[in-house]
């Protein structure tokens, strides 16, 4: 994917979404699109209360981040690389995993409307890594209002993404288990994987970490 204008790296909460597309950005000279968590006013409630925050949350969500993929003008997709730490289809991830039936209803009336007018990636990066992985990251970075996450929310996430982007074709797709790589604290490892990058073409990949290789 060496002419890749557009590339969007997602995966469950901890995974190392960020810390990811910063290196990525680097590596290809472009910048960097993150999501603004700590904006949500509805965020800290939702993860007290998921059911009573759950919808005020997730509409938050979705509107924050269509105005910030309607910013990706053409003209700015064909001057420079950028690196996006979600991919905007992924909000229906959390909207069937929190929302009753009623709200979902009225969630995806919204979703459709707004998903036709956002440009696709030319790439997306799923990352994927263990519950227990996940939870130790998210207990590293030390978020307040993520430290009421449960484990059992955090396991029905990494399955709701597992079994999203098994069906997922829109763009094509990288697959990268994060268990035991770290791409930050080494050098070998983000090397590799931007080599892995450069070389795909279209369709789904299962990236294999240097050190498995036979």
């Amino acid at each position: 994917m060496e002419k890749a204008k557009y590339i969007a790296v997602e995966g469950p909460i901890g995974v190392g979404k960020t810390s990811l597309t910063e290196c990525l950005a680097r590596e290809f000279k472009g910048r960097t699109m993150t999501e603004e968590f700590e904006e949500n006013p509805f965020l800290a409630g939702f993860y007290s209360d998921k059911k009573k925050y759950a919808f005020q949350t997730q509409i938050f969500f979705l509107l924050s981040r269509y105005q910030q993929q309607k910013s990706l003008g053409q003209q700015e997709l064909f001057s420079t690389t950028v690196i996006s730490d979600y991919l905007f289809a992924k909000d229906r991830i959390f909207a069937y995993l929190n929302l009753g039936e009623d709200e979902l209803a009225l969630y995806e009336q919204i979703f459709r409307f707004l998903d036709v007018t956002i440009p696709k990636p030319d790439l997306v990066i799923y990352l994927q890594a263990s519950t227990e992985v996940l939870k130790e990251r998210i207990r590293r970075r030390n978020k307040p209002y993520e430290q009421n996450i449960s484990e059992v929310y955090i396991e029905d996430l990494a399955d709701a993404y597992n079994k999203y982007f098994f069906y997922y074709n829109d763009s094509p797709l990288l697959v990268v288990n994060t268990t035991d790589i770290d791409f930050v604290e080494s050098s070998a490892d983000l090397s590799d994987l931007v080599r892995e990058i450069r070389s795909i073409k279209a369709g789904i990949h299962h990236y294999i970490p240097l050190g498995s290789r036979s």
